[in-house]
């Protein structure tokens, strides 16, 4: 893959948010076509065989990260269950958490979404679920697709001892049961935190489905969670509030 052409370089967000109308769509979708890979394909895999308990509580946060949150988020938002994603970063200092200075790759924070979901309708196991099979490729190291660079990186937060177990066996099982053509590399990582990050990057996958990055690389993950997961499917998201940006 030739990695001189990434969304860092020529095709840097503010780029990519400037550019409309269908003529610059189309030719923005075949020069990525010709330069960088496709979206993930996704894969179906066994539900986790341990999960957490679902009692009577109704409102629990899971923090993960997959790439770049655009369709982390878009993704998640699209899901039964789940009543907020918010994009945003973790893994390193509060000081650090903003974009242009994450975008370097040396604050130890990786591009994360906030899921805050009712276990009751889905629990945390069925949440990696969806990860492992649509959101991401576990297999890559510190990059998703075209994006590369440690805040890229798979890597799951647990919020307690309950989630990181959930996450931990299911990671043993996924790759005891070869689903995948590599090892998993998903990082299970100490949470230190959670920022969100700036306005104009929350609900961007909804806003901009003509973008030609998410139109290539994030839209095929949405149509991925309708045919793998019929029943965890909603076809309106939930989005972050204008207040809460």
């Amino acid at each position: 893959m030739n990695t001189s052409i990434r969304r860092r370089t020529r095709w840097t967000r503010p780029m990519l948010l400037k550019m409309a109308g269908a003529a610059v769509v189309l030719a923005g979708l075949l020069a990525w076509q010709g330069s960088v890979q496709s979206a993930e394909n996704a894969v179906t895999i066994p539900a986790p065989a341990k999960d957490e308990t679902v009692g009577s509580v109704h409102s629990e946060t899971a923090v993960l990260a997959g790439g770049c949150f655009w369709g982390v988020q878009g993704v998640f938002q699209h899901v039964r269950g789940v009543t907020q994603a918010v994009s945003g970063y973790s893994g390193g200092a509060a000081s650090t958490a903003q974009y242009e200075t994450v975008s370097g790759g040396d604050t130890g924070h990786a591009e994360s979404v906030r899921i805050t979901y009712d276990p009751t309708k889905i629990t945390y196991g069925r949440l990696l679920q969806i990860y492992f099979s649509v959101v991401q490729n576990p297999t890559e190291l510190n990059y998703q697709g075209p994006d590369h660079g440690t805040q890229y990186r798979s890597a799951i937060f647990p919020q307690n001892a309950m989630q990181r177990s959930v996450a931990q066996a299911y990671i043993a099982q996924l790759d005891a049961a070869h689903v995948f053509p590599a090892p998993i590399v998903t990082r299970v990582e100490t949470f230190k935190g959670f920022y969100p990050a700036e306005g104009y990057h929350q609900n961007f996958l909804t806003l901009h489905p003509d973008n030609p990055y998410i139109a290539y690389n994030d839209l095929p993950k949405i149509a991925n969670l309708k045919q793998l997961f019929p029943h965890w499917y909603r076809s309106d998201p939930v989005l972050v509030s204008a207040a809460a940006r």
